[in-house]
């Protein structure tokens, strides 16, 4: 699949995420899919996909730097949001929270094959358990 077609597709999975149209997942990822070396069904990823959508419902997706080469596509995402929920075993607080994710992806056939995806978990614990006034 040519680059500028590829990066079309990722576009169009991270609009299908910002829609929570969860349903579509199949148009852009393979079943099953490996996330972080862990096989998933399509199933079982659009309910991860879910959970930090209840967790966060104000979550979106948005590229800060894209790159796109042969059949990978490594991207820096960056969330600006309020957990609503515990997130990630961490308890709301009703504060907003920035972080980024740094997620790779191998496609294959136009779909999303593999992910790795690392997100820092010290920053946002940090941002939700600064008891400062002002944090």
């Amino acid at each position: 699949m040519p680059e500028l077609a590829l990066e079309d597709r990722y576009r169009g999975y991270l609009t299908c995420l910002n829609e929570r149209r969860f349903h579509d997942l199949p148009e852009f990822v393979h079943d099953p899919v490996v996330h972080n070396d862990r096989t998933l069904t399509i199933a079982e990823f659009q309910d991860l996909l879910r959970r930090d959508a209840t967790e966060i419902p104000d979550l979106h997706y948005a590229i800060e730097r894209l790159v796109v080469q042969g059949e990978e596509v490594a991207c820096r995402i960056r969330f600006d949001c309020t957990p609503a929920t515990s997130f990630r075993g961490i308890p709301p607080t009703g504060r907003s929270i920035s972080f980024v994710e740094h997620v790779f992806y191998r496609y294959r056939d136009g779909r999303i094959a593999e992910i790795w995806s690392l997100i820092d978990m010290d920053a946002i614990r940090e941002q939700l358990t600064d008891s400062r006034p002002d944090a």
